[in-house]
């Protein structure tokens, strides 16, 4: 159930970021899906942690996954770049959160 929370978490965070760069734009309808996204991504990470995942492990997948996500999001959506060294810095920001969990478990 711990990484449905953070699955959650996740998906309402990425949400709330492309929200926030609609209503950056002078859309300001797009606040409220910015703030409810938010709050219920802090929701979803307290039931995360709650469920028993550890607040290293879940804040790095958390954070690696969500800006991986926005980086591509914000590519289809709005067309921004997204160059080779940018998906490279990508790639090294998973592995390190790869590392991190694989070294919970000593």
């Amino acid at each position: 159930m711990m990484w449905l929370f953070l699955a959650g978490a996740i998906v309402t965070e990425v949400a709330a970021t492309l929200s926030l760069r609609v209503a950056s734009d002078g859309r300001k309808a797009w606040y409220a899906p910015v703030v409810v996204g938010y709050l219920l991504a802090f929701t979803f990470l307290t039931l995360a942690l709650r469920a028993g995942m550890g607040l290293g492990v879940a804040y790095g997948i958390w954070a690696a996954a969500g800006v991986a996500l926005t980086a591509v999001a914000g590519r289809v959506l709005f067309g921004e770049p997204l160059t080779r060294v940018m998906v490279l810095g990508l790639c090294l920001i998973m592995a390190g959160v790869l590392l991190i969990e694989l070294g919970a478990g000593y």
